[in-house]
């Protein structure tokens, strides 16, 4: 059962708060696959804690719905199912068109630029797994700009979760999708510039669904032939 350190900059205040800023990254990285069983004794001797703050952090990372109880089993990581891809994207695409519009209205931070002009380098190099990293950057910078601290925070999150589905189906789904996506953000950023809200509007939800639809595609014939991301 491989466990990372904490991200870079985490601050722990408890042993509770060490194991579930650990555990939540190992899960949101896929380094815990889903449906991994996690058990409780080798987790906390593997951190280095007692069986009590890695059970209090198991039942914070239930709540938040990415632990599951099996029965007769006991803890596991959370499936990827048909209907947490759509939770993600739908809840995505109602922040970033607000998020969108609010940033078009004040005029887009010059970083977007340099952003995207580093996305198109690594779409056209190849270099897919770094231009996924910069994609989440993207949609980060987007909401921040925005001034709105609790929307920024909203996003940080959903962008954790899409960050599990892309890694656990990266090489079926995304490395496909880099070109088209890519497109996509050049068109958003136009937008953005030109404050031309329905183009806006309409790049935003075009580049969720069609990100949707690639990835519960892909899930659907997965699952029906028995393969994998």
């Amino acid at each position: 059962m491989p466990l990372p350190t904490a991200p870079p900059g985490t601050r722990h205040q408890t042993k509770q708060d060490f194991a579930y800023q650990t555990l939540r990254a190992a899960i949101l990285s896929c380094e815990l696959q889903p449906d991994e069983r996690l058990v409780i004794d080798e987790i906390a001797r593997r951190l280095g804690v007692s069986i009590i703050p890695v059970r209090e952090a198991l039942q914070m990372l239930q709540a938040e719905g990415l632990v599951v109880n099996v029965p007769h089993v006991g803890a596991a990581v959370a499936p990827i199912s048909r209907e947490s891809i759509v939770d993600v994207f739908t809840v995505l695409e109602g922040l970033e068109l607000v998020s969108t519009r609010l940033v078009a209205e004040q005029g887009p931070p010059a970083s977007l630029d340099d952003l995207v002009r580093s996305m198109d380098e690594c779409a056209a190099s190849g270099l897919f797994e770094r231009w996924a990293d910069l994609n989440t950057r993207f949609h980060q910078t987007i909401s921040e700009s925005t001034g709105l601290p609790l929307l920024a925070e909203m996003m940080d999150r959903v962008l954790g979760r899409w960050d599990r589905i892309r890694r656990y189906y990266f090489n079926g789904v995304l490395s496909h999708r880099v070109m088209a996506a890519q497109q996509e953000h050049r068109d958003i950023l136009a937008a953005l510039k030109a404050r031309d809200y329905a183009s806006l509007e309409a790049h935003v939800r075009g580049h969720n669904r069609g990100a949707l639809a690639a990835y519960i595609q892909y899930r659907d014939r997965a699952a029906t032939d028995g393969s994998s991301g």
